[in-house]
């Protein structure tokens, strides 16, 4: 495995070359180099609404390997901070030319991470204090899948499911195991006593119980062959049997207390459940006062729309701008910190 505290996001070619940016801001630059003109400007980039604000990282990162030594001034907010409607999170103060062409690329970069984080704020604190694992990187393009649990343990998720994700936010990846080795074995304590021979000791012993018999009954078999060493055992049944309830969830505890109680240590096995969680879901969990050791949760957060963030020219040298129905001159912010790399 990488080393998860060197992690850096990935900046791809096609976006310095600014192919990704919106063509007008490539006609300009042409228009502009043309005319013979680049002046100093102050660009304010803000959201539409409230949200967990996280891409500062990234952006910088971005900046930095695009414009290298190009003289630019930077102030921005704290990733993961709060930012309410139209509040400055970034303000850059430079040559036109040398950043105009990725206004599309930085916007974009907030906008979704902003999102995403803002989403996963909701999942943890309707779960709280149980915790919440970001496994939503196959509902997105594996490009983005880094920047989905990077931006989902910003919003308070304890780690996400890829090994990219995760270390850019230095933590280590989240996972049980799939139906697919459970499949492919045969049967669950099979694949239960593979994994636990196989995977190194800082690897959870968590496994999934919901492929071939009664989750509560796979639970005790898997309880049964893997003694002190299980930790806890993963609900995520489908849709087609009903899904993971609030009535299974309580009938799995009952039984794997009734059957081993504190056998296999200090405390009973765990409970996982993933599955179609939103936030209402989680409430009814946590709710339940069922003991369960943590969720995973995907769609809920991947899916979550972007939260648009808007580009404004406020000064063009000392000389204070705005297009209508904006004010013209800086927006006063003091969460506004300089950043100096």
């Amino acid at each position: 495995m990488s080393d998860p505290t060197s992690a850096r996001f990935t900046v791809l070619p096609e976006v310095l070359a600014g192919e990704t940016a919106d063509v007008y801001f490539l006609r300009t630059r042409e228009i502009l180099i043309r005319e013979g003109i680049d002046p100093i400007v102050t660009m304010e980039f803000f959201p539409s609404r409230a949200g967990v604000l996280c891409g500062i990282r990234e952006v910088l990162e971005f900046l930095k390997t695009a414009l290298g030594e190009v003289e630019l001034t930077i102030e921005a907010m704290d990733e993961g901070a709060w930012i309410e409607p139209k509040q400055v999170a970034l303000r850059l103060t430079g040559r036109y030319l040398a950043f105009g062409i990725y206004e599309t690329a930085l916007l974009g970069i907030l906008a979704q991470s902003t999102g995403w984080a803002t989403a996963a704020r909701a999942c943890v604190e309707a779960a709280s204090p149980i915790p919440v694992y970001s496994f939503g990187a196959r509902h997105v393009h594996p490009r983005v899948a880094p920047i989905l649990d990077y931006a989902a343990i910003v919003g308070g998720c304890v780690s996400g499911s890829t090994l990219a994700g995760a270390h850019l936010a230095g933590r280590q990846p989240a996972g049980t195991m799939p139906h697919a080795l459970i499949l492919i074995m045969g049967d669950t304590v099979a694949a239960a006593e593979a994994f636990d021979r196989i995977m190194p000791p800082e690897v959870p012993r968590t496994v999934l119980v919901d492929t071939f018999h009664d989750e509560a009954e796979e639970s005790i078999r898997v309880a049964a062959a893997l003694g002190s060493h299980l930790q806890s055992v993963r609900l995520d049944t489908p849709s087609e049997r009903g899904g993971v309830t609030v009535e299974l969830v309580r009938e799995v505890r009952a039984r794997l207390d009734l059957a081993f109680g504190h056998e296999h240590g200090t405390r009973p096995v765990g409970i996982f459940v993933s599955g179609g969680l939103t936030p209402e879901r989680l409430r009814q969990f946590r709710d339940s006062g069922i003991a369960i050791a943590g969720f995973g949760v995907g769609s809920a957060i991947s899916s979550a729309p972007p939260i648009d963030f808007t580009a404004d020219i406020k000064a063009i040298g000392s000389h204070p701008v705005a297009k209508r129905g904006r004010i013209p001159g800086l927006t006063p912010n003091p969460a506004l910190h300089p950043v100096v790399w």
